[in-house]
């Protein structure tokens, strides 16, 4: 399938919505290993990005990304319009990436 055009406005330029196929998303939820909490403590020590986390913040949201792109695809979508990311803290240490948006089939003006 050709490449899933994704935006977080509301239209997109250039095209016209020809089908609205409703809300799609991308769910996953993470936590940081013993290990990995143990070095992210060592690294607030120093102060600065702490980096472990970064990564681990980094990875949920392409997950979360990748798996609404492939439910957008599911439903026949060439476009997703007004893409947004949430995230919640489920339990200490666990966090639940959200991303979100409206699956559409647009065609060039």
């Amino acid at each position: 399938m050709e490449k899933l055009l994704i935006t977080t406005t509301n239209e997109l330029e250039g095209y016209r919505v020809t089908r609205q196929l409703g809300v799609v998303r991308g769910l996953t939820v993470r936590s940081r290993s013993v290990l990995g909490n143990l070095g992210a403590s060592l690294q607030t020590i120093l102060g600065g990005n702490i980096t472990l986390y970064s990564e681990l913040a980094e990875k949920a949201r392409q997950e979360a990304y990748d798996l609404m792109v492939q439910h957008a695809q599911q439903r026949g979508a060439n476009a997703v319009l007004a893409m947004r990311y949430d995230a919640n803290e489920i339990t200490d240490g666990v966090t639940e990436v959200l991303a979100y948006g409206t699956a559409v089939v647009v065609e060039p003006r």
